[in-house]
């Protein structure tokens, strides 16, 4: 039976007060009118076999981002079967880490698992991810790809500078390569509910809770259609998001740039009152004022724009505007509902 529920907006640490003992898997998409169906219908059939093999119930979460495309209706149209279907549509495109948000804010069950929804994080995996989770006793499950050699040099390289970057000095390191396909166990997820901040980097937050954690690796599944979303200027945008929400790293780097210049001025003064005094050389003035002043010059504009983004994180986090808008959200519930509160019953008590 379908239901809908009146659009609102999402505030950072929203939880429900009991959730129920179960899985929610949180899908955000943009744009995967296309595939879906076919994706639905695997995770269907993995959802089914939870509930055969460990009377686990199950509901999914199709977050629309703002699709330009006609995924909100598809995704409404998308039979319970087996598996409760939540739908909720944005009311814009407010960016991935918002919509991961607005799935947690919405899940309905204890457990969360985050995935995408274009056939890349393959919904077989889930499985494994439950078993660490219930038999394990693990409250985080991330997933990593267990390589990268198909991807282009330049960008190995920019992941690996950019994880070396934000875990610079960190208490909890982010593990390299980690994606944002991971399971989280019903106290891991409420603690990730539970932190007030609007900007949100879910791969460091996920780490910083702490709890039990453990890596799976994984080989990515082919996109189920079209090309992905993500270019050079989103990557690089992301990845300043997720440093300036999550790390303090660039500002200890333009700290040791500014150390590194003073120390390189000092010993630069040093050397030519030396070659005056001793030698009688004279340094050329006009070269050597213009590249300082250049490189200074440089370093200050890169300082401050440094301590622009973190400024502007501080006015963000001060407005307390929404992360996000609801613009349409549906609920429908799987037939099996009337024999849910003995799977709740044995879910609660494996995950205890």
């Amino acid at each position: 039976m379908a239901t809908k529920t009146p659009a609102r907006s999402g505030e950072a640490g929203a939880s429900p007060t009991h959730p129920e003992a179960g899985l929610s898997i949180v899908v955000p998409v943009f744009n995967e009118s296309v595939g879906l169906a076919r994706f639905h219908a695997e995770l269907t059939a993995v959802a089914r076999a939870l509930r055969q093999s460990r009377g686990l119930i199950s509901e999914v979460v199709y977050v629309d981002d703002g699709s330009r495309d006609q995924t909100f209706e598809v995704a409404s149209a998308l039979p319970p079967d087996g598996i409760d279907v939540q739908v909720i549509s944005l009311s814009r495109n407010f960016g991935k880490e918002a919509a991961l948000l607005a799935g947690l804010d919405h899940a309905r069950f204890g457990a969360v698992l985050f995935m995408d929804g274009d056939g890349q994080h393959p919904p077989s995996l889930i499985d494994t991810l439950v078993g660490h989770w219930l038999d394990g006793g693990y409250d985080v499950i991330y997933t990593a790809k267990a390589h990268r050699e198909n991807e282009p040099a330049v960008r190995r390289l920019g992941v690996k500078a950019f994880y070396a970057l934000i875990n610079w000095g960190a208490r909890q390191k982010i593990p390299e390569d980690a994606g944002d396909f991971r399971l989280l166990s019903p106290r891991a997820a409420d603690a990730l509910r539970r932190l007030p901040e609007r900007s949100r980097f879910f791969k460091g937050l996920a780490s910083w809770i702490g709890f039990r954690q453990i890596r799976v690796d994984y080989e990515p599944a082919q996109r189920l259609h079209g090309a992905t979303s993500w270019n050079l200027s989103s990557l690089i945008g992301l990845s300043i998001e997720g440093l300036t929400s999550f790390s303090v790293a660039p500002l200890r780097a333009a700290m040791m740039i500014g150390l590194l210049l003073a120390a390189s001025a000092l010993v630069f003064g040093s050397s030519i009152m030396f070659e005056a005094i001793f030698y009688g050389v004279s340094v050329p003035g006009y070269p050597s004022v213009i590249v300082g002043v250049m490189v200074i010059g440089g370093v200050q504009l890169l300082m401050i724009g440094v301590m622009g983004e973190y400024i502007g994180k501080v006015l963000s986090e001060l407005k307390g505007r929404p992360v996000y808008f609801v613009a349409e959200h549906t609920l429908k519930r799987a037939a099996e509902a009337d024999d849910r509160p003995a799977a709740a019953e044995a879910a609660r008590n494996a995950a205890e």
